[in-house]
């Protein structure tokens, strides 16, 4: 009867919103009228608080106005009580503490002769202290009884994995909000084996072991959250993320372990459910972005394909250092409006001029160049679907190869100090045309370097181009297109059951891209480090079982036209020679003569405009020798 009672009554309360803040004000007051009343009894003889009980009362009464002045300062008494923590601690031992000190200051100000105030320093100091722990118990008990009573068992039973800093930060994060008051913690999760069995803020902590993901199903554990200092080595732990799997126990991360250092409040992150991308095995990529980005500051910088994937990622990062200008560039109008509102909303202190044109229209770029005067130049507009330019191989060479030309012989005329291209790991022995094309123009850029650093063209332009393979979430990227088709309840369409491909998360190469930037110093071909392959059939079989779907085929299509197995990112003769950054390297490419280049480039122009593939792709695969077709109409070129 008595626990009925208790739990109804317990019911009827915090289903409330709140106690009104006057109430919780008023306990607060009564517990530093009973705690100055107690640190009396304790600091002086018997019978003194008798004697002296009503100038005690009295006193106290007045100095509670300078303790509500306190409250209010540190905001003691607006939260909620149900969901008290340790910063409640924090904010209430503060307040006790500038309490005291100004009750004392008013005292020594106003003392006489003949006014002797019956508490001294002492016993306002043990009245703190008292004080303090009774406030702090009693929200602890509030809290102890709502979840007993409110959600006695937790509907979802989790594991922490991290046992240290992060481990607890995420702990007491999820014990503080309101939005996962559903979550019970049963357990944290270390790599450390002598701290099986120990416990950790009343819950036992286990080791990640081969039967952890048992342990965790035996216990009935619905999801394990990673502390965002775990993040990458669960990430590289492929085995226990396979276990997870199998098992349908879900894996949480914070939204962004860059929003967190470790230490300080989780107050504005959120925790959300991985997906395929969260879970690729890749090493963290360390950048300085403070050093890199300030060469921008105050400069005015031009970005083309400005509205793409990797565009639209170098606009937000290089934007962050105040730029005196941007001038973007795409002939996609709805994404560069996209672009514009973003700029507009996120950096409205930044001019940002935003063109829709292409880049082979050279009398339009040359007036953009006139007026705007661009310092620093990052190329990342072109053509890139494969199946696509292998059935246009014109207009490949048009806006891939002479667009890249219009851009960087206007660098040089106008004095661009940096020209940044982004190219990709299908340059590298090439079996497609765009693989092709985009080959093309690193040629036409490095030998345009050559001949400015030899004097043989007058400019001081330094180009760099940066080379990477695949980069998840991108316009047209495999996984958006696994995503929607298992959403459409399949099949999904894979070309090969041994085709790999290198992954990278777009800010993770964006941050590699300026790095190159800052350390280029014209003429080099950087190559990032992607990491280890990744096998597509793998990729989909993952992403299926995270979805939770059911019976989702996986069919082959066959490999497309001018598709390979493997990408690489280095020629057959080539070699890397290393930087200071382990991620990039440089790769030591033979080079070509300009006059050449420009000569060959005009042919290829030219042919661009017969339309006429075969001629076009012939033209190609004698200035780039290595270029040599699969499963294409073009294989017949090789032999």
């Amino acid at each position: 009867m008595v626990n009925t009672f208790f739990y109804k009554l317990a019911n009827w309360y915090f289903t409330k919103n709140a106690l009104p803040y006057w109430t919780i004000l008023l306990i607060d007051c009564m517990i530093v009228y009973l705690s100055t009343l107690l640190s009396c009894l304790i600091m002086h003889r018997p019978g003194y608080l008798g004697e002296y009980f009503l100038e005690i009362s009295t006193l106290t009464g007045a100095s509670l106005i300078l303790f509500i002045l306190a409250f209010r300062l540190f905001h003691t008494y607006s939260g909620f009580i149900r969901y008290s923590s340790i910063y409640d601690l924090q904010r209430i031992a503060l307040s006790m503490f500038t309490g005291c000190v100004m009750v004392l200051v008013v005292l020594y100000l106003f003392r006489t002769e003949n006014w002797l105030f019956p508490i001294n320093g002492r016993d306002w100091a043990l009245m703190a202290l008292i004080a303090t722990m009774l406030m702090f118990s009693v929200r602890m008990i509030v809290r102890a009884i709502y979840e007993k009573s409110m959600n006695p068992k937790g509907e979802h039973r989790i594991f922490i994995y991290g046992v240290k800093t992060g481990g607890v930060g995420l702990a007491r994060f999820i014990s503080d909000q309101p939005q996962y008051e559903d979550y019970e913690i049963s357990g944290f999760v270390s790599d450390k084996e002598d701290s099986d069995k120990k416990y950790l803020m009343g819950k036992r902590i286990y080791v990640n072991n081969d039967n952890l993901v048992e342990i965790m199903k035996a216990r009935h554990i619905e999801a394990l959250m990673v502390s965002p200092l775990k993040i990458e080595r669960l990430r590289n732990n492929e085995k226990l993320v396979n276990q997870l799997i199998e098992a349908n126990i879900k894996i949480v991360f914070v939204s962004s372990s860059e929003e967190w250092d470790g230490s300080t409040p989780l107050d504005h992150v959120r925790l959300k459910e991985v997906e395929v991308e969260d879970l690729l095995p890749r090493a963290e990529i360390q950048v300085d972005m403070e050093a890199n980005g300030a060469q921008f500051r105050n400069k005015v910088i031009m970005i083309t394909g400005a509205a793409g994937s990797i565009g639209h990622e170098l606009v937000r990062q290089i934007a962050v250092y105040k730029p005196k200008k941007l001038v973007l560039i795409d002939q996609a109008e709805t994404p560069m409006h996209d672009v514009r509102l973003e700029m507009m909303q996120k950096f409205p202190y930044i001019d940002a001029q935003t063109v829709v044109t292409s880049i082979t229209k050279r009398r339009h770029m040359r007036s953009i160049f006139k007026e705007a005067r661009p310092e620093y130049v990052f190329h990342a507009a072109a053509y890139k679907h494969v199946p696509m330019m292998e059935d246009n191989p014109g207009n490949a060479i048009q806006n891939n190869c002479y667009g890249t030309r219009v851009i960087a012989d206007l660098s040089v005329e106008f004095g661009v100090k940096k020209f940044v291209m982004v190219s990709t790991d299908k340059a590298v022995n090439p079996t497609n045309v765009m693989g092709c094309s985009k080959r093309l123009c690193e040629i036409y850029v490095q030998s345009l370097n050559k001949a400015i650093v030899e004097g043989k063209v007058k400019g001081i332009t330094q180009f760099v181009t940066t080379r990477f393979g695949n980069v998840l979430g991108s316009n047209g990227s495999v996984i958006p297109l696994f995503r929607e088709q298992i959403q459409n309840g399949g099949p999904i369409t894979v070309t090969h059951p041994d085709i790999v491909r290198y992954f990278m998360l777009i800010p993770e190469a964006c941050k590699l891209v300026i790095e190159a930037a800052t350390m280029g110093k014209g003429g080099e071909i950087f190559v990032f480090d992607m990491g280890q392959p990744v096998k597509i059939v793998d990729l989909a079989k993952r992403m299926i079982k995270l979805s939770g779907a059911q019976n989702i085929e996986i069919r082959y299509t066959g490999l497309r036209d001018g598709e390979k197995l493997y990408e690489e990112v280095l020629n057959d003769g080539e070699t890397t020679i290393p930087t200071h950054h382990p991620k990039i390297m440089i790769a030591a490419v033979r080079e070509y003569e300009y006059e050449k280049a420009k000569e060959d480039e005009d042919i290829l122009l030219e042919l661009s405009y017969t339309y006429d593939d075969m001629a076009i792709v012939r033209k190609m695969k004698e200035i780039v020798p290595e270029y040599r077709s699969q499963h294409s109409k073009y294989e017949k070129l090789d032999k």
